[in-house]
């Protein structure tokens, strides 16, 4: 054993080379001693050099030509490393291999949340949107009668008469309000008129408030005739006009909505109400727990394989029995893993992360909406036709899926659209319920999801809800929203959507788009 006279690292007897500093050793036959003798007299000779520059990384050419590779022992090193880490990990047990896979589980959710694009929301707004109505006669005498939806009242537990019940005596939890209608008003240039904002007293047609111009307004709550509301409470608008005559007319609603998240993960903002209370992969329910929650009423409601036929051609919105939407759940289940095949919680996602990769959006969609076979056929769709695809694969699956209407705006409350998404039943797990001492009748979410954008399990108070699907045995009430307007010919009618004053309440948060990844 010697030393290198250079970094003073220990060489072994023989060696042409320094493999710490890379300079050769020349004339070295009999060891190290007389080189460091001479290093430590500082008499060395000065005929050592260091090698030519290595080609590759760790590569040295040494003074007799030959190349040797100095990286080499580190590069076995880590190889070693590496190794008796696999092993260690295939010697855990279960218990301990899956809490190291959920905590990488964890980082790689982390850094995705980091990379990748996402959405903003405000926790809490206050608005008022104004629907402007305007209509023209290019025939003779006519009308336009109108139907604007008053907006419900909308709770966490929509579509559910209570919350999660308590086995122990407890109460059940308040629902949270989402979004509370503050004030409604019709207004004709300068006349204005005061709406109640549930709809009640209601005022019958023969009660009709009667502007200066002839126009007419009246809510007379749900009736079989244009003088009842067709779907659910609203404000009729009857505008009067004369050949070459012109009017138009602003609906406004005020409007105070709150985020909510009936998913408990970590993408969801620990700011957000709900989360506690959400669902996961992990306490999901299978698809069968679906006839037992909410003695079943959704599943009947709301879980048909067809529904809403338009008549030929457009068929019906919702078809789970569409060749394109059978194959399309086959792929879908293939890529969930084995032992999460039922459950309710994982399909719905891998659906929604689906059609997120899968579906592009249309701009310019036709009149009538395509079907959710049609989406997928033509990889493409606007909100009503990638809802209406979404919900047939769930129907598939026998879990329950709905309609909702509204608008939607931007993160500025600066432009607004029509809209439509979907509600969805998901059922809790047996084994969750008993430990949270629930009953399994009423341990379920009746959740929001938007497919077009990527909001799951989430309200935000971007989305103006005017109406939330009814049960209806014929979807009269779903083709009557589609059509909220009766006229003779000659008139013509244009709307748009605009915001009167506005307020955020909290701080903005982002929701990021990736998938969901199961584990």
């Amino acid at each position: 054993m010697g030393s290198c006279p250079y970094c003073r690292a220990t060489t072994e007897s023989g060696d042409s080379i320094c493999y710490s500093c890379g300079r050769v050793l020349a004339n070295i036959n009999s060891g190290n001693f007389r080189l460091e003798q001479q290093f430590n007299q500082g008499t060395l000779a000065t005929s050592y050099k260091m090698t030519t520059r290595p080609t590759e990384k760790g590569l040295v050419q040494t003074h007799t030509g030959r190349t040797k590779n100095i990286l080499k022992r580190r590069k076995n090193r880590f190889r070693s490393f590496v190794m008796l880490s696999l092993v260690a990990f295939i010697m855990l047990s279960p218990q301990a291999r899956d809490q190291v896979i959920a905590q990488w589980a964890g980082i790689q959710e982390y850094i995705q949340d980091a990379v990748s694009p996402y959405h903003l929301y405000p926790i809490e707004a206050s608005y008022t949107l104004d629907k402007t109505v305007y209509v023209s006669n290019s025939g003779a005498n006519g009308y336009m009668i109108e139907n604007l939806a008053i907006p419900p009242a909308v709770s966490s537990t929509q579509g559910s008469p209570y919350g999660f019940e308590y086995t122990d005596g407890q109460n059940p939890e308040s629902p949270t309000s989402i979004q509370i209608t503050t004030a409604i008003s019709i207004s004709f240039g300068s006349e204005e008129y005061s709406i109640p904002t549930n709809g009640f007293p209601i005022r019958t047609a023969a009660e009709k408030l009667v502007t200066s111009n002839g126009h007419e307004i009246w809510w007379p709550g749900v009736g079989s005739n244009d003088d009842f509301c067709s779907v659910s409470n609203c404000v009729k608008v009857k505008v009067n006009l004369a050949p070459g005559e012109s009017s138009s007319f602003t609906y406004s609603v005020g409007v105070h909505s709150t985020s909510y998240s009936w998913h408990e993960g970590m993408r969801v903002d620990s700011r957000i109400a709900g989360n506690e209370n959400g669902i996961n992969v992990d306490n999901s329910g299978v698809f069968s727990d679906l006839a037992e929650r909410d003695s079943g009423q959704k599943y009947i409601d709301f879980g048909d394989d067809l529904w809403y036929n338009r008549g030929s051609p457009a068929g019906y919105a919702i078809n789970a029995q569409a060749e394109v939407i059978l194959s399309t759940v086959e792929t879908i289940s293939a890529g969930i893993p084995e032992g999460l095949q039922d459950n309710a919680y994982a399909f719905s996602r891998a659906a929604f992360d689906y059609l997120h990769k899968n579906i592009a959006y249309d701009k310019l969609a036709p009149v009538v909406a395509r079907s959710g076979p049609s989406c997928l056929n033509d990889g493409q769709g606007d909100c009503d036709e990638q809802t209406n695809a979404f919900l047939s694969l769930l129907r598939v699956k026998g879990i329950p899926g709905w309609f909702v209407f509204g608008a939607l705006t931007d993160i500025n409350y600066e432009i607004w659209e029509a809209h439509a998404w979907g509600y969805i039943q998901l059922p809790m797990s047996d084994e969750w319920c008993d430990e949270n001492n629930i009953e399994r009748n009423s341990c379920f979410v009746n959740g929001a999801v938007d497919v077009v954008n990527n909001k799951w399990l989430l309200n935000t108070p971007t989305g103006y809800i005017d109406w939330i699907e009814e049960a209806d045995e014929t979807a009269t009430k779903l083709n009557n929203f589609y059509h909220p307007i009766s006229q003779t010919n000659g008139i013509e009618r244009e709307r748009s959507y605009s915001t009167g004053n506005f307020e955020l309440e909290g701080v903005n948060y982002k929701v990021s788009k990736y998938a969901e990844t199961f584990w």
